[in-house]
């Protein structure tokens, strides 16, 4: 490379964000997803015997797929493609891979295609990789936040390996300041800036395990102090981040992960687990309504009988949901969840009616037995319709020994917890008496 090319290629990366300068060279340099990459993992294992075929990356931003993609490329001494699925059609990535084909035929070097947003590629894009990633033409790298076996199609999911990113840990996010504010090359330090390690910490913390976040706060904030003598503190690294982004697609997995987190804390009866998933998926935008239907479920599947007023202020939550909105009705939301977590729990109603359901539909179904007929027509009493029933309200006790089925069925089952556990004893006694 002559002088004025190395010059250019200096000058290129010197205009690179400091993300995008730090991204590790070497699978050393590499942090995090040790689950997959760490010594004699499955990826790590791979990539030594030179055999990558197809995989999904698949996880939040910031943790790396991008930076992997690159670094599996080089180490199988691949050419490295990339394109974005969210800003190319069908004639680039036909293009990619016709180019990848020539290239394989006429220096017998392998393509590693990058494709970030894999998810955004439609049914019919997604197929057209499948012919040349079965050939061995290239070697896919798919990357998607969404979850694969939601977000692509089958055939392309079943070639694949998948490989699930995790959030990077507060260490690791740590160890990339550091080693970003030492660098004198890629990094910041050559500003010899110095850091206080409360703001470097606080950046670890509130960026959620994504690097990029926080090298670029951290880049902002160094910047921002050149020439001035000031070190990066807590309060500039507080400046230099914007408001707090939650990682939530309210279609994918975000959204049914949190859902399911609060609906089984309330069921688990754990006031502030289910207090910080409602908070959750309230800061992220959750719609308010979602929240307040899956509280009123809760309260019947999950409460039920066991303490009847659940399903009373579960609903008035919901109905004092749509009257005021938001930000005020996360107060009689958290009212609900708390008053649901907190109270004696029975799925004695849900189980009942789903056993008699399966019974309707998979068994013969049970005639209504005549004395419990509607008797309000012309002509029932010639039917018979109606003949023998007795009228509860009659007798002294408000109860009479008379068959409402007409074959021997125990659907509800009260458990002994709770109201439920007075319905119990009395359902134990009319049982009892009906036998006799």
């Amino acid at each position: 490379m002559d002088l004025f090319a190395r010059q250019e290629k200096q000058r290129r990366e010197a205009a690179l964000p400091l993300a995008a300068r730090m991204r590790p060279r070497t699978l050393d340099e590499f942090a995090g997803q040790q689950h997959f990459l760490g010594e004699g993992k499955l990826l790590r294992r791979i990539i030594q015997a030179r055999r990558l075929h197809s995989v999904v990356f698949y996880g939040p931003p910031g943790t790396g797929k991008t930076s992997l993609a690159e670094l599996l490329a080089r180490h199988t001494d691949s050419n490295f493609a990339r394109l974005n699925a969210a800003a190319c059609g069908v004639k680039e990535l036909r293009f990619e891979l016709d180019a990848a084909r020539a290239r394989l035929e006429t220096s017998a070097r392998r393509t590693v295609l990058f494709i970030d947003e894999l998810h955004r590629f439609n049914r019919t894009q997604q197929e057209t990789l499948l012919p040349d990633v079965e050939a061995g033409i290239v070697s896919l790298i798919g990357a998607t936040t969404q979850n694969p076996f939601f977000s692509l199609v089958s055939p392309l999911v079943s070639r694949s390996q998948v490989f699930e990113f995790k959030a990077l840990t507060h260490d690791d996010v740590l160890g990339l300041l550091n080693r970003a504010l030492t660098d004198k090359v890629r990094g910041l330090g050559e500003h010899e800036i110095e850091a206080t390690s409360e703001a470097l910490h606080f950046l670890a913390e509130i960026c959620d395990g994504d690097a990029r976040r926080a090298l670029t706060a951290l880049e902002i904030g160094v910047l921002s102090l050149v020439g001035t003598g000031k070190p990066f503190d807590l309060e500039a690294a507080q400046e230099s981040i914007q408001k707090k982004a939650i990682q939530y697609d309210a279609s994918g997995d975000e959204h049914y992960d949190a859902a399911s987190a609060l609906i089984k804390s309330m069921r688990g009866s754990d006031p502030d687990a289910a207090i910080y998933w409602l908070a959750r998926m309230l800061e992220a935008g959750e719609d308010p309504r979602f929240l307040a239907r899956r509280i009123v479920i809760a309260a019947a599947e999950d409460v039920g009988n066991a303490d009847p007023q659940a399903l009373i202020l579960a609903q008035a939550a919901a109905q004092a949901t749509e009257f005021i909105g938001l930000p005020e009705c996360r107060i009689p939301l958290a009212q609900a969840v708390t008053y649901i977590a907190m109270a004696p729990k029975s799925n004695a109603s849900y189980v009942a009616i789903d056993a008699a359901m399966d019974d309707v539909r998979g068994q013969r179904v049970i005639p209504v037995p005549v004395h419990l007929k509607d008797s309000h027509y012309a002509g029932a009493e010639r039917l018979g319709h109606g003949t023998g029933y007795q009228y509860a309200h009659n007798a002294p006790e408000g109860w009479v020994d008379q068959d409402y089925l007409g074959v021997e069925k125990n659907y509800y089952e009260p458990v002994d917890r709770g109201f439920e556990s007075e319905i119990r004893k009395r359902l134990a006694e009319l049982r009892a008496r009906r036998v006799k």
